[in-house]
């Protein structure tokens, strides 16, 4: 099998190695099944699409909607360069999973509207497909209403021409979406179970997306969640799209 490709840029090795290893074990994968590139540490290489089964990128501190000018330049490199690689995997349909910061790079790459309408604390939501999502392949198994953990300062209020809505919460309208046939962005998190989230929870608890010493209510909160659906997002795109 060809591995898959994780996209990432967290700058915090434990959350970078957490992210990478909860990708792996979702998705069904060996280490040597997904590769992965910190491209908050340097620049994204030369990708080869045709040594890939597809490409997912994990959650990230940077908010695509952000002023210009109070972007990092890590921050101004990384978008730039996730930019260019979607331009060819865009143009070749090529199988594509973004999950969070993935509303943020393909839906902005393609037109969306992302801002901070819709943004959500740290925690579970209830995630309901659209009839678009029950026929889905990526959903298949999943039931039509689940939860699933989010946590982000910016979303889609507008989705791009052509795109199809495939799921959505109270406070959040776009948790799905699909362009063309291949390629995906999740505003939900299908790679965290709770363990995964109390770690992210520590790890961020001051990024500015809760008050720092309300950090143990917010693992409280996680611990006391029923997450498990969201996961066979990941296995479905493994089994979809694994190729030789």
């Amino acid at each position: 099998m060809k591995p898959f490709l994780l996209l990432a840029t967290r700058a915090e090795d434990d959350a970078a190695d957490g992210e990478y290893r909860a990708f792996q074990r979702f998705g069904g994968l060996t280490p040597d099944q997904l590769h992965r590139v910190r491209a908050e540490a340097g620049p994204i290489p030369d990708i080869d699409l045709a040594e890939y089964s597809g490409i997912m990128v994990g959650g990230s501190p940077f908010n695509s909607s952000d002023p210009e000018d109070q972007k990092s330049a890590v921050q101004r490199r990384v978008e730039a360069d996730i930019s260019a690689l979607l331009d060819r995997v865009v143009a070749a349909d090529f199988p594509f999973l973004g999950a969070c910061y993935g509303v943020g790079t393909l839906g902005r790459h393609q037109g969306a509207v992302i801002d901070k309408t819709f943004a959500e604390p740290i925690g579970p939501t209830t995630i309901t497909l659209t009839d678009a999502g029950v026929g889905d392949p990526l959903l298949a198994g999943l039931p039509s209403s689940f939860e699933a953990f989010v946590g982000h300062k910016e979303a889609c209020t507008t989705l791009p021409d052509g795109a199809v809505l495939l799921a959505s919460s109270e406070r959040c309208p776009v948790q799905m979406f699909r362009i063309r046939t291949n390629l995906y962005a999740t505003q939900f998190h299908p790679e965290l179970d709770v363990d995964g989230l109390v770690q992210r929870i520590d790890i961020y608890r001051n990024a500015g997306y809760f008050p720092p010493e309300e950090a143990e209510d917010y693992m409280g909160r996680a611990r006391s969640a029923q997450v498990e659906w969201p996961a066979g997002i990941l296995r479905n795109f493994v089994t979809r799209y694994a190729a030789n």
